[in-house]
């Protein structure tokens, strides 16, 4: 009896822990992250008042699902307001979405190493944001200057937590390889490759805007374009008309990005 008496108080701790791991859900929307995301997020800024409401919403069901973790540093509400923003960006076009295949975020003061080191003898930090695998697997890690500089800068076509969502996205229909085929359908993956591959050679051939780390690989291809798309949206359909209009159909959202 005893035995079964310690049983019981050992799964009501471990109930109780996972009860207080859990992310608690803001009742209300802070009146003063209004001003934050007016301040810093442009993507925001455009949108109609009564869509701005819907983005509010979004961004209260993201960090009531997602528990954001800090390592040597202190997570600030301008932190809760870019990352939130940042995953609600690219899946404002559909209309409910949750992720899935994430469950935290881990946020370093500054760039890390591929062992997740960054102390300042770490020589070789590099790393702005990953996504994890492994016994990180639904763990995304980030730099805080990265996602503080990604909205600071309106012209830099850049933004690493935007960057690491988009991977989030791509690994929807299991794999992470630059083929979005969860969001365009079968029917697009063939003109997706030959749009994808022309302007990775382009990029290595230095023909192209977008950022070298794109032709990399497939993976960061996609990613690295889906930035320029969300961050300088008037300029990339100038310069890329076709990729522009496979990823508004991508992500639904044609009308969010226009300006």
């Amino acid at each position: 009896m005893i035995y079964l008496f310690v049983f019981i108080v050992f799964v009501g701790l471990v109930a109780y822990a996972f009860y207080l791991m859990k992310p608690k859900a803001l009742k209300q929307f802070p009146k003063h992250w209004h001003k934050l995301l007016l301040d810093n997020v442009l993507f925001y800024k455009k949108l109609s008042a009564k869509n701005q409401a819907v983005f509010r919403q979004r961004m209260l069901l993201f960090l009531s699902e997602v528990n954001i973790d800090a390592v040597n540093t202190t997570i600030e509400d301008i932190d809760k307001v870019l990352l939130a923003s940042s995953a609600i960006i690219p899946v404002f076009g559909f209309k409910e979405w949750s992720y899935n295949n994430l469950s935290g975020i881990i946020v370093y003061p500054d760039k890390f190493n591929a062992d997740l080191q960054f102390s300042n003898q770490d020589k070789d930090k590099k790393i702005l944001g990953m996504v994890g695998n492994g016994r990180f697997d639904k763990q995304m890690i980030l730099s805080q200057k990265a996602i503080r500089h990604a909205f600071l800068n309106k012209t830099d076509k850049h933004n690493t937590p935007i960057h690491e969502f988009v991977h989030l996205l791509d690994k929807m229909d299991g794999d992470t390889d630059g083929i979005p085929e969860y969001f365009l359908g079968k029917a697009y993956i063939q003109p997706w490759l030959t749009l994808m591959h022309k302007e990775m050679e382009a990029i290595n051939n230095d023909q192209s805007d977008i950022r070298k780390y794109g032709g990399t690989s497939q993976a960061e291809f996609f990613a690295v374009a889906s930035e320029y798309f969300f961050e300088r949206p008037k300029l990339f359909k100038q310069k890329h008309p076709e990729l522009f209009n496979m990823l508004s159909m991508c992500f639904q959202q044609s009308k969010a990005v226009k300006n």
